[in-house]
């Protein structure tokens, strides 16, 4: 084999291989006497077909499997010994090739780029460490209290108000016609609840016990069922009785009706709970300080690439969230070249970010072991409750979402290799304390990112909004979102 370098431009090597006749001749002879082993033709018995027979049968099938499997051995063993580690898969291209001829073939690939070891003992971080502080148990406990409310007959007669709970019959009718779901008997609404259709409740407020009213709504126009949706509709509705609502009683009995023994451990509970949120929050808070340090360390190129598929990645995510409405974006007074600008950017960060603790990892030889994979997926699994199996078998049959589950997995492992050595200082702190901090680290962040645009950012909303994952929107029963309470 011999392997020329054509192009050596930044990242960019093309390489042009030639494979002698003989070589590939060679690999198609084994590959038919391996064959004529077990080969059957009428006339001859198995294992005795003729060689030259079986090639003239064979011959261009096989020729195809020994081009194939020559050309990725050769081009894997040619990049090898130019000690070029891909960033991408090659692009590979057969020049020439006829039957007793060499086979000729170009490269063309961009490099990983070379990077510098960093000095972790350099980097400096603060750690909060955030508690639950009892007044913040104390507020979870008045939001359970509130979500467990109860409701008393009043000890007044009077109009009804926001915030009450009437007990109501209604019949709702389009174009004259009742609607399937738009009637109930002894109905409990929450006034001001939202839980009926925009405009139902609030014709309710100021209304009298035995009162019939007459609810006349529109129904969205983007409304869950399609027949419903943008239609007038009218409810004929008697106020049976008027209620008001009272939160549920913080004590051993609200714990007991939410599973827990006691008050006690209900307050226990709370605060593991919320202990978890905050101690990822600071985690993610120091890994946020610690990108933004090794972003300094970036100072080599990237592959163009890798960068343009990222950013293609992320506009297209992007695109999809605005068409459905979940992007939050506060962004829109500036041009799509000017967005699509500042998503590159943010591509690029991904990527020299990604290449670098890529390569702190293969330099340290962190691994990431199949009882973290198996954890990881088993979480996922939990979620679909009854088709854990199939989720299970979903991830080992399928090399990207498995890709997607161990590429956080060596991230997370990496950045916690670099703050065993980095010189962390841990600082207690308050809940409040540490939700200034954060905000101060945001404040901070959008006045960089104004200094270094001279105009408005692309906004923290706009990137988180393709990081996460929103969740799927809950469709809207016929009448009423709280459907479920009846």
């Amino acid at each position: 084999m011999q392997v020329s370098e054509t192009k050596s431009e930044g990242l960019s090597r093309e390489f042009s291989v030639s494979l002698p006749a003989s070589e590939i001749e060679e690999k198609i002879s084994h590959r038919l006497k391996e064959i004529a082993k077990t080969a059957q033709l009428p006339g001859f018995r198995p294992g005795k077909v003729p060689v030259s027979m079986l090639r003239k049968r064979y011959g261009p099938s096989v020729m195809g499997e020994i081009l194939e499997k020559a050309v990725g051995d050769s081009s894997q063993q040619a990049l090898a010994e130019k000690d070029v580690r891909p960033a991408m898969q090659p692009e590979i291209e057969i020049t020439a090739f006829d039957e007793g001829k060499d086979l000729e073939y170009t490269i063309k690939v961009e490099c990983l780029p070379e990077i510098k070891p960093v000095d972790f003992s350099k980097i400096e971080l603060e750690r909060l460490i955030p508690t639950p502080d009892e007044k913040e148990i104390q507020s979870a406990l008045e939001n359970i209290a509130s979500s467990n409310k109860t409701s008393a007959p009043l000890k007044k007669k009077r109009k009804s108000k926001s915030g009450d709970v009437l007990i109501i019959d209604f019949v709702g009718s389009v174009d004259g016609e009742e609607f399937a779901g738009g009637k109930a008997d002894g109905y409990e609404l929450e006034l001001g609840s939202n839980s009926f259709i925009p405009g139902f409740e609030d014709q309710l407020v100021g209304t009298n016990a035995e009162d019939d009213v007459v609810v006349n709504v529109d129904f969205p126009a983007e409304y869950g069922a399609a027949e419903l949706a943008g239609k007038a509709a009218v409810f004929k509705v008697l106020v049976k009785e008027i209620r008001e609502a009272q939160p549920a009683e913080i004590d051993d009995e609200l714990a007991k009706k939410l599973g827990l023994e006691s008050l006690d451990k209900l307050k226990a509970t709370i605060a593991e709970e919320q202990g978890r949120e905050l101690k990822s929050m600071a985690r993610l808070r120091t890994k946020r300080h610690l990108l933004d340090q090794l972003t300094e360390s970036c100072d080599f190129d990237i592959p163009q690439k890798l960068a343009e598929t990222e950013f293609e990645s992320i506009w297209t995510q992007y695109e999809e969230q605005k068409k459905s409405g979940e992007a939050e974006d506060d962004n829109e007074d500036l041009s799509e070249e000017e967005q699509r600008a500042e998503f590159k950017e943010i591509a690029e960060r991904r990527v020299s970010l990604g290449l670098l603790l890529s390569e702190i990892g293969r330099l340290n030889n962190i691994q990431v072991s199949q009882d973290d994979v198996t954890r990881a997926i088993m979480e996922q699994a939990q979620q679909y409750q009854g088709q854990e199996q199939a989720v299970m078998e979903f991830y080992q049959k399928n090399p990207e979402a498995m890709q997607q589950i161990t590429a956080p997995l060596y991230e997370e492992k990496v950045v916690d290799f670099i703050i065993e050595l980095a010189k962390v200082t841990d600082r207690p702190v308050t809940v409040d304390e540490m939700m200034k901090a954060m905000e101060a680290d945001s404040e901070e962040a959008e006045k960089k990112a104004k200094k270094k645009t001279k105009n408005k950012t692309p906004s923290k909303k706009a990137a988180k909004s393709v990081d996460d994952k929103p969740a799927p929107k809950k469709k809207k029963s016929p009448v009423k979102k709280a459907a479920k309470k009846d």
